[in-house]
């Protein structure tokens, strides 16, 4: 292999080369640091916005307050932060093809070096199972071919001559063996390229989180509005700049949505950690959202849809073709055993080749305990693949049979060339070849010819006389999950694109298998043809994409972006990462898939089940209607923290909530109680409904007076019994106490009517997950804890009341439900 170049650099030019040009590194890489994810934490506006409460309390000297607060802020940045970063660690530990190993010639000597240290104009060597270290030129080759899925998405293999054939960095040799001279290293490879695209596309926010984000700007505006208001009342009424401060604070304090970071991180990283559970990794949380909202569900062909591996599919002999696929063991008719037979004999013994393992496959498990196998026989003869004549034939010597036995395979015209057929023939057999390709299948013929060895062995392949055998037809085979989790999708509403770099007709019938409607498909070709506002309009309604390039898969993403569709794209290949990023949600196939297609993403799949992007989708939607009941009770929880400060203030009564009882109701209670809505089961009937309209907000109206009016009703009971508490003599403090009890109970009850919104008396308990009834209890004890011990209810400014006192507000909160059941009924009734 090396008798033609027998020098290549010298290592004094090599690292002269490695110091000036750098080393054999891609320069884009998504890997976050810790650093780093946590300023993307700290930048959220939600929590600048409890930051900024906090310092409101500090410069007001209720050092007490702010501190409690400014813990709850770190608390919640500390678990958004491990949580992504045990993502980001669980990442490192698939990086496994980062840097691919190089045997070099230097100095006239084969050495092995980091593929990072390979220079430009070094000659290497490549053999089967070699990752290609950097992209050039193929200078001498023999049975060369290289799997280039990672890069083009086509699954077929690609034989390389030395005739200007290029190798890229990435890709895997699967066949032969050859040498190459390095053209471009590190970012100016094929690779590189693609990695670096990756750095001018921005991450696209979800819909979910810009709609709170907007909320919470609306009413902290709203709040510290109302705060300066309610402060300037105070000190007309009252006098005191302090103490109408602190009721304004404590005013805005019930407008702000403290609880809004802490709910959305606490249904996210629930949902995170049920997920991972399928064995998907979430890489950035928000993207479990954004999974419920999909509307079109982009993905790759190759490794995704199929099994990234070749199979055989059908035989053809004397032109009846034979499925395979419903084949029994060891049910192979006897007609097509000689087939196989000589497809085996025409591959390596020990093959890298996806289509020669595929041969060897379908052998041990038809032909075993037959005599078409022969492990005895010795390879003595091997006539390479060329340009010139798509075909290679392999000579065995058999002990015991005077001749040798010669076995070919190749493309069929190739084949009938070899046999010398007759015009009639060769057209036949062209028809029935291109009647299987038609189907998306790769098509090979094999044919079979004897020679006596002492005639010695003839210089080129058509010197034998060779007969033909049949057609072999190979496909890349669909995964079973696939068109399980495609029709669940459909039902859902969802549309499901397939882009691939294949041909148009292997692309439709994996369509078809898979259940995607393949009646029209588009190529990459015709897509570059048309202007914007074409592309745009046919990507509205065709479903497969064919022979498009990463560039184009990037268009194709963001047209349908432009259309209004949330789009999620899978894929595994470094063609796919540019697209991957660009997404709503991108999701990477974690075993096949890439480095640079996993970094790109926001999900990894781990197991590469493409149903575990249904699960995700389900649970997306999940989270979206559970989280919409928790923001419903949390905003109609609001409604009597507001009204608790104001109402005081108007009638000239001693304030019932300070900073401490909002912090720890909007904090602690309120998030604690979300937890119930998050471990809800969900709908039976989630995935039977279309996706909801990008124009659909979070809370709607009805939501919204719905929130009000419950809110309101806890508000007038709570004020009203702390208004006859006082008027029955008791002091300030008891009073308040009274009325804490009955708010965080009423507050306990909306829970169970807001949990099952369609459910009747019975069952308000029913279905409630563990975590439920762990939470209910648990506020219920915290009430009694901070109520009844004289050293916390200190702390709360509370008056320890008698059980007789206790037990008459915590009935008083719970007959609420009575209310709030009669309301839910009365709904029901008109719907």
């Amino acid at each position: 292999m090396t008798a033609v170049f027998p020098e290549g650099l010298s290592q004094e030019v090599a690292a002269a080369r490695l110091a000036s040009e750098g080393p054999n590194e891609l320069g884009a890489d998504q890997r976050r640091t810790l650093w780093a994810i946590a300023a993307e934490v700290a930048r959220e506006p939600m929590f600048l916005l409890l930051l900024g409460a906090g310092t409101i309390y500090l410069a007001t000297g209720d050092a007490r307050e702010a501190m409690i607060l400014l813990g709850f802020v770190v608390i919640i940045m500390v678990v958004t932060i491990l949580q992504e970063r045990r993502t980001e660690t669980a990442l490192d530990a698939l990086r496994d093809l980062s840097s691919p190993r190089a045997l070099v010639i230097r100095d006239g000597v084969q050495i092995r070096i980091a593929g990072r240290e390979v220079v430009r104009d070094d000659l290497l060597i490549l053999a089967e199972g070699d990752r290609v270290p950097a992209d050039g030129l193929v200078l001498q080759a023999h049975e060369l071919a290289v799997d280039e899925s990672m890069l083009t998405g086509e699954s077929e293999a690609l034989a390389k001559f030395p005739d200007g054939s290029k190798v890229f960095a990435g890709t895997l040799v699967v066949r032969g063996q050859g040498v190459m001279r390095v053209t471009a290293i590190g970012s100016r490879t094929e690779l590189g390229r693609i990695g670096k695209s990756l750095q001018v596309i921005a991450i696209e926010s979800s819909p979910l989180r810009n709609e709170i984000g907007l909320l919470t700007r609306r009413l902290a505006l709203i709040g510290i509005g109302l705060c300066l208001a309610l402060a300037a009342l105070y000190w007309l009424l009252r006098g005191g700049l302090l103490d109408g401060l602190l009721a304004g604070i404590a005013l805005a304090m019930g407008i702000l949505p403290q609880e809004f970071p802490v709910i959305m991180i606490v249904f996210l990283a629930m949902g995170a950690r049920r997920i991972a559970g399928q064995r998907v990794l979430t890489r950035r949380l928000n993207a479990i959202e954004t999974l419920g909202e999909t509307t079109v569900l982009c993905v790759d062909k190759t490794g995704t849809l199929t099994q990234n591996r070749m199979a055989v599919a059908a035989l053809s002999v004397d032109g009846n073709i034979l499925e395979t696929g419903q084949l029994a063991p060891d049910t192979l008719p006897e007609s097509y055993h000689e087939l196989i037979e000589y497809a085996v004999l025409a591959s390596e013994t020990d093959p890298h080749d996806p289509m020669e393992l595929a041969f060897h496959r379908f052998a041990r498990e038809y032909l075993a305990d037959t005599e078409h196998l022969h492990p005895d026989w010795l390879l003595a003869q091997e006539y390479e693949l060329s340009p010139a004549l798509l075909a290679m034939s392999h000579l065995w010597r058999v002990a015991s049979d005077k001749q040798d036995v010669v076995a070919t395979k190749g493309a069929p015209e190739a084949i009938a060339d070899l046999c010398h057929l007759p015009e009639d023939a060769r057209r036949r057999l062209g028809q029935q070849a291109e009647a299987m390709a038609n189907r998306g299948l790769r098509v090979l013929g094999v044919a079979k010819a004897r020679h006596s060895g002492k005639e010695g062995w003839p210089e080129i392949q058509h010197d034998f006389d060779f007969e033909f055998v049949g057609l072999v037809g190979l496909a890349d085979p669909l995964r079973d999950e696939v068109p399980g989790a495609v029709a669940e999708c459909h039902r859902a509403g969802i549309r499901v694109v397939m882009i691939t770099g294949d041909h148009p007709h292997t692309a439709r019938a994996i369509a078809s298998s898979a259940g995607i409607d393949g009646s029209e498909v588009l190529t990459g070709p015709e897509l570059g043809a048309m202007d914007p506002k074409s592309m745009s309009a046919r990507i509205a309604s065709v479903n497969v994409f064919a022979r498009v390039t990463p560039q184009q898969k990037l268009a194709i993403v963001e047209a349908l972006k432009a259309n209004g569709e949330v789009v999620a794209m899978t894929g595994d290949g470094v063609n796919d990462a540019p697209a991957l990023k660009a997404a709503h949600i991108g999701i990477a196939m974690g075993k096949r898939g890439t480095d640079v297609a996993r970094e790109a993403a926001s999900l990894v799949l781990l197991e590469d089940d493409f149903s575990a992007i249904v699960s995700a989708i389900r649970l997306g939607r999940r989270i979206f209607a559970n989280l919409r009941q928790a923001m419903v009770y949390t905003l109609a929880v609001h409604i009597p923290i507001i009204g608790l400060s104001v109402l005081p203030l108007l009638f000239g009564l001693p304030l019932i909530l300070a900073p401490i009882h909002i912090a720890f109701l909007e904090l602690v209670i309120d998030p604690s109680c979300s937890i119930v809505f998050e471990a809800e089961p969900g709908s039976r009937h989630l995935m039977e409904q279309p996706p909801r309209s990008p124009g659909e907000h979070l809370i709607a109206s009805r939501h919204l007076v719905r929130s009000l009016l419950q809110g309101g009703l806890i508000t007038l009971v709570a004020a009203g019994f702390y208004f006859w508490v006082l008027a029955g003599g008791a002091q300030a403090d008891l009073a308040r106490t009274l009325a804490f009890i009955v708010l965080v109970t009423a507050n306990a009850a909306l829970i169970l009517t807001l949990r099952s919104p369609q459910a009747g008396w019975r069952d308000l308990l029913a279905g409630m997950s563990s975590a439920g009834f762990i939470v209910l209890t648990g506020t219920l004890l915290s009430l009694v804890l901070i109520t009844n011990i004289p050293a916390i209810a200190e702390a709360f400014a509370f008056s320890p009341p008698s059980i007789r006192q206790w037990l008459l507000a915590f009935a008083l909160g719970a007959s609420v439900l009575l209310v709030f059941m009669v309301e839910m009924l009365t709904r029901q009734k008109v719907r």
